[in-house]
């Protein structure tokens, strides 16, 4: 089982969504603020039901329920790292996301809604 994500520390959190709200951030930005708010969410909603995935950077699994031990598991949520961040950070909501085709869900428990913002922007 890989190892859980750890919060970044807030001030590179605060330093990087800066660079974002800039226009300005990388790809280092984008890799530190995508595992930072999986690594939130993983403490949040702890489980093993849900894959949430951001490629290239990091996925984790998440939300009680059943747990799958191999292969693809039963629900799988993808995106992209920007969409991600501004899930998290509240600048867009998870039923716009889904609607703009923006999130990829399928299966039971795939609706982050409640845990969403992780923190607001």
């Amino acid at each position: 089982m890989p190892a859980r994500l750890r919060p970044a520390d807030p001030a590179d959190v605060a330093d990087a969504l800066t660079r974002v709200a800039a226009g300005t951030a990388d790809r280092v930005d984008l890799r530190l603020l995508t595992k930072h708010y999986l690594a939130v969410l993983e403490l949040r909603a702890p489980g093993r039901s849900v894959e949430v995935r951001v490629p290239p950077y990091a996925a984790v699994q998440c939300v009680e329920g059943v747990r799958h031990t191999r292969g693809t598991p039963p629900a799988v949520i993808e995106t992209d790292a920007e969409t991600w961040i501004a899930l998290a950070t509240g600048r867009l909501t998870w039923p716009d996301a889904v609607a703009e085709h923006r999130v990829t869900a399928s299966g039971e428990r795939t609706d982050l809604a409640p845990y969403l913002p992780i923190e607001p922007d």
